[in-house]
């Protein structure tokens, strides 16, 4: 029973960081270093981080009042 214990969160250990992974594809994470007041809002209420990431954009939630889901530097358009 233990064994089998280890192999499920083997498993979902390795799904997690592949999905993980795949959100943060192609952004590097100097690229999302947007100053707050600087951000370019490209995402619409209740984005959530895996569809703001699959637009090609940046998501941090920790600041309130400013874009979650922005632009990440050197992008001028949003991937719909």
């Amino acid at each position: 029973m233990e064994a089998r214990a280890l192999w499920l969160l083997v498993v979902v250990l390795v799904l997690g960081s592949s999905s993980w992974a795949a959100a943060y594809q192609g952004l590097s994470s100097d690229l999302c270093e947007v100053p707050a007041k600087d951000r370019v809002d490209c995402g619409y209420p209740n984005i959530t981080p895996e569809q703001c990431t699959g637009r090609g954009c940046c998501f941090d939630s920790r600041t309130h009042g400013v874009p979650w889901c922005f632009k990440p530097l050197q992008d001028t358009e949003c991937r719909f």
